[in-house]
């Protein structure tokens, strides 16, 4: 049995990549200052900035695969506190891609869509990083050191994950989504910045399909067939998941832009579109519309989807009726 080693495992995208692989591999994982309960997974307190501590632990288990789930995901916070979203999410990084090196254990990364400036395109992984936000700048940055320094690495750059969290101190979006809408709360969702949104335990069975296909040295794009804003999302989540979201307003949530941007203002708001034939034709799959993935959630947590459609997601390949 393979071993994983995440480090970052009390994240969102960490702990949901620990349930999804821990049914098929062996799983280890770091967490900073907040330990959760996932059963089955061996974890340890641990500074990404301790690289003698990291020698040590990955000395020890040896993993075939490590993957980088730590560093700070909201664009407001990076864009507050540079200094400390550079040391997590680039610096922090630097000592994890030297260890993978040193103890041959494949590099997996999870990079962003916010690597591009948002203008109103296609973008593909050919397309050279142009971001308009600190944490696309930091994103890019941890991309272009992993391709210029790894012999062993896959990158995913993926779009917006959703889904449930384990970490009882951070509420997801969609767990506050889900609330809101069961308790009638009133509350204000962006309709600015355009988004792929996909249930994050697609990302567990694209990166499974990659470890156990051997992918090496490539960088995927992964997003759903569409984008929409959040307010969008919430209507069509609404709609799915027969909630109501009457009390909900449109507004704009802060998007700091930096002045050396490529991003050209437009009345149609900020687009991050990537483009997945790449990934697609690789695994041999087909990436669900937002509506899809949707529709899988709601059979994910509740067993049926409302149109009754099922949902295909086995190991041979993703397909979506």
């Amino acid at each position: 049995m393979k071993t994983i080693f995440i480090v970052g495992i009390s994240s969102f995208v960490g702990s949901n990549l620990a349930m999804f692989l821990k049914d098929h591999y062996r799983v280890i994982g770091t967490y900073y200052d907040t330990k959760i309960n996932i059963p089955d997974v061996l974890q340890f307190p641990f500074d990404v900035f301790n690289k003698e501590g990291l020698q040590a632990i990955m000395h020890s288990i040896r993993p075939d695969v490590t993957i980088y789930c730590a560093g700070v995901s909201s664009v407001e916070q990076c864009s507050t506190d540079e200094s400390y979203a550079d040391a997590l999410n680039t610096m922090g990084l630097f000592n994890v891609v030297d260890m993978c090196q040193r103890f041959k254990s494949h590099l997996c990364f999870i990079s962003s869509g916010y690597v591009f400036s948002g203008n109103n395109v296609v973008y593909k992984e050919m397309d050279i990083p142009d971001p308009s936000t600190f944490y696309g700048k930091n994103k890019a940055a941890a991309e272009f050191y992993i391709q210029k320094t790894s012999l062993n690495y896959s990158i995913y750059r993926c779009c917006q994950f959703y889904g449930r969290g384990i970490n009882y101190k951070k509420t997801t979006w969609f767990e506050f989504l889900e609330r809101a809408t069961d308790e009638g709360d009133g509350f204000s969702c962006d309709s600015f910045v355009h988004l792929g949104f996909l249930d994050v335990q697609f990302l567990g069975m694209i990166i499974k399909m990659g470890i156990d296909k051997g992918v090496k040295n490539r960088l995927f794009q992964l997003t759903t067939s569409d984008v929409m804003t959040h307010y969008d999302f919430a209507k069509l989540y609404g709609e799915i998941f027969s909630k109501d979201t009457s009390m909900m307003i449109q507004g704009k949530w802060p998007f700091p832009i930096l002045p050396s941007s490529f991003f050209v203002p437009g009345g149609s708001g900020i687009h991050f579109k990537m483009d997945t034939r790449n990934v697609e034709g690789h695994y041999k799959v087909e990436l669900p519309s937002i509506k899809e993935s949707l529709q899988f959630t709601y059979q994910r947590f509740n067993g049926t989807t409302q149109s009754g459609n099922k949902v295909k997601n086995h190991s041979k390949g993703l397909q979506f009726i």
